[in-house]
């Protein structure tokens, strides 16, 4: 190849460099062999080969959710091949797109002579992806790759970020391009400024409000945002309840903090939430599991004022109605309102009743079950760091950690608000290759394991420190749940006949342990604890005790048959 030239795949590779990529996640493909080939020429870039399309795409959102929580913002990558490869990386893209979290993926593609004809594995991307994303679009010029990847950059960091998808023509990969085509500088977050008219208008509805609340943690939440709206929640003596799991935008410790919603919220949270005559919504979009069905607040919210913060214009006003509404940055926003005078407001004593009133929810209060899952997370905090990260999926498991841990990391929660199952073991990886000096656990259900539990591979592979912890009652336990309210005892392909978990975390290189009592669960927490690696532990828990609200299958069952 003459000097004075080199491939697009080195010329994109050299881009992503350039806006200071440093890890990226992928399951090998040959549509894009030619990027296989230009990485090793960049060492600063990490790849992390994975072992389903599916968990790259879990590691790479989970990355770029990451990168958000520090501050800069740039978006997790991921590589993965056509047809199958990026039609089981799509979930990925989902999770990023309604989790706001910054992400490209990159997707080889059929040659452009061979597009339209429905060729081995083609799939149109840009339509395939559109609804789900921020941005799809082929690349079917090679002068316009730093164009394209500077694009894609700015749309997954800028205002709600999210996840763009970029096609790539394994034909385009290989052509020559200049050498002097030169990528493009790093994009910078953009930071929107608070309007002062709204700030006041913000600060006097406070001033009237007689029981206001903040619901907060979503698109845009940082470190400084934590810092500067936690401080002014503070002061002010203001409740604040977080979105659903969003439960590390501020600290489990702050005198002020009301508990998080989503399901199975405390019922005094929620009936706080619905008697509010304020609303504060920062970050967070009011989606479907933070309001339990858009009914806290209700849609219209009669007798009540709702002020929605959030960076990106097309949400404020899309679903709820909104009496104030400010397009800006979270943590510029957050900052703005720690340093805003606050003179004219009486401070509440509500803050502080409503976090009594949360510690006494997430205080265990004792089960006959012989593993109590709330006694476990209990021991947990007791062994392990209070900065540790908590990773998981979805599923019943997950309430036992959402009600009993304290997510005093920032960031210290990694959980798809989408309730998409297999996230937890992937994420947790992404965390322990991002942040090696922290502890790591990631935390799964038996189906919701199988799901990704392939990534254990990975995880050894690439010598991450990370705990897991699966938690299996031989079903799809909140499925279930939910057939024995509404179908009691009509049970139908909720029953998992499961392997040995421990034996198969063996199998994969991990040091394993398996527990049936509360007592033989803090054993091998203590033993993990001494450990470095994969360590996993198979918890085996009863079905009866399906819920941390403390709901059995048999009570479940007796109420709708007595309701029926």
């Amino acid at each position: 190849m003459p000097d004075s030239t080199r491939t697009a795949a080195a010329l994109l590779v050299d881009c992503l460099a350039a806006q200071g990529a440093s890890r990226i996640f992928t399951v090998p493909g040959e549509s894009f062999l030619a990027v296989l080939d230009a990485l090793p020429d960049r060492p600063e870039i990490d790849v992390v080969t994975c072992r389903q399309e599916g968990g790259a795409a879990f590691m790479a959102c989970a990355d770029g959710a990451l990168s958000l929580a520090e501050g800069s913002g740039r978006p997790g990558i991921a590589f993965v091949t056509r047809g199958p490869g990026a039609t089981n990386a799509s979930i990925g893209v989902h999770v990023a797109h309604q989790d706001s979290q910054p992400m490209i993926l990159f997707v080889g593609d059929v040659a452009r002579s061979a597009q339209g004809r429905e060729g081995f594995q083609e799939v149109d991307f840009p339509a395939f992806f559109a609804p789900i994303c921020k941005w799809a679009a082929r690349i079917d010029d090679p002068a316009r790759i730093p164009e394209y990847i500077a694009r894609a950059y700015a749309a997954a960091m800028s205002g709600r970020p999210g996840p763009v998808v970029l096609a790539l023509p394994e034909d385009m990969l290989v052509e020559q391009v200049p050498a002097a085509l030169a990528p493009r500088p790093a994009v910078v977050r953009p930071a929107q400024a608070v309007c002062p008219d709204a700030m006041q208008a913000l600060f006097d509805m406070i001033a009237d409000a007689a029981s206001p609340i903040a619901i907060i943690g979503g698109a845009g939440w940082n470190a400084k945002a934590r810092e500067h709206f936690q401080a002014f929640a503070e002061r002010i003596g203001l409740p604040v309840a977080t979105a659903f799991r969003r439960q590390d935008a501020i600290a489990p410790s702050s005198p002020v903090y009301a508990g998080n919603l989503g399901y199975g919220p405390n019922p005094k949270l929620a009936e706080r939430v619905a008697q509010a005559d304020l609303i504060i919504a920062v970050g967070a979009r009011l989606g479907e599991a933070t309001t339990d069905g858009y009914t806290l607040p209700g849609l219209e919210h009669p007798g009540q004022l709702l002020v929605h913060v959030h960076p990106d214009p097309e949400e404020l006003g899309r679903v709820y109605r909104t009496d104030l509404a400010l397009c800006c940055a979270v943590d510029e926003f957050a900052e703005c309102a720690r340093l805003w005078d606050d003179s004219e407001i009486i401070p509440f004593d509500a803050g502080a009743q409503a976090h009594a009133a949360w510690e006494a929810w997430a205080t265990p209060g004792g089960s006959d079950a012989a593993m109590d899952l709330a006694a476990c997370v209990t021991a947990m905090r007791a062994h392990l760091p209070a900065d540790t990260i908590v990773a998981n999926g979805a599923g019943n498991f997950a309430g036992w950690w959402h009600r009993y841990w304290r997510y005093e990391a920032f960031p210290g929660q990694l959980a798809p608000t989408c309730g998409a199952m297999g996230y937890g073991v992937p994420a947790g990886i992404a965390a322990a290759l991002r942040l090696p000096g922290q502890t790591v656990v990631a935390v799964a259900g038996d189906g919701d394991f199988l799901m990704n539990g392939q990534e254990l591979a990975t995880a050894v592979q690439h010598g991450a420190n990370l705990i897991v912890v699966v938690v299996d009652n031989g079903a799809y336990g909140t499925i279930r749940m939910h057939q024995e309210r509404e179908y009691p005892g009509r049970v139908s392909a909720t029953k998992l006949v499961n392997p040995d978990f421990a034996k198969l975390a063996e199998a994969y290189g991990a040091w394993a342990a398996r527990a049936e009592t509360t007592g033989e669960f803090i054993a091998a927490l203590e033993d993990a604890k001494g450990r470095s690696g994969v360590r996993l532990i198979h918890a085996l828990t009863d079905l009866e005790h399906i819920a941390a609200s403390g709901a059995t299958i048999s009570g479940l069952r007796a109420k709708a048959k007595g309701a029926g």
